[in-house]
């Protein structure tokens, strides 16, 4: 039995999938790219700045299935630029603590809305 996890904290989805999906053992939590959830649209600033609204969408979509990223076994990020990789990197580091997930990053030639970084998350309840 799967359960679909909703905030308004968070950006609602902009095509056919949930925020996330709770799987009984496993969270799986869609794609977040740098929306304001407010006004759904892009924030403003640099790579760092959107990375920052990343981990902030995915952090309010935690908190809505009552988890935290203390519990995610794995990130998947996508950059469109591997030069940004460094600054993706220092402020994603911010929102953790040792042990730190598994991770994939890749680069990808585009991203919706133009954006820079996406990332999706894998937990363990």
């Amino acid at each position: 039995m799967v359960k679909a996890i909703h905030t308004n904290k968070a950006p609602q989805a902009i095509g056919p999938y949930s925020q996330a999906i709770d799987a009984g053992d496993f969270l799986f939590v869609s794609g977040q790219i740098p929306l304001d959830p407010e006004t759904m649209e892009v924030v403003a600033g640099d790579i760092a700045a959107q990375t920052e609204q990343v981990m902030n969408n995915l952090a309010a979509i935690l908190e809505e299935a009552n988890v935290s990223f203390a519990d995610v076994v794995k990130f998947t990020i996508y950059i469109t630029n591997m030069d940004d990789f460094a600054t993706i990197n220092e402020t994603y580091a911010k929102f953790l603590q040792e042990p730190y997930p598994a991770r994939a990053t890749v680069e990808v030639s585009q991203l919706p809305k133009g954006v820079g970084v996406e990332m999706d998350v894998i937990v363990k309840k």
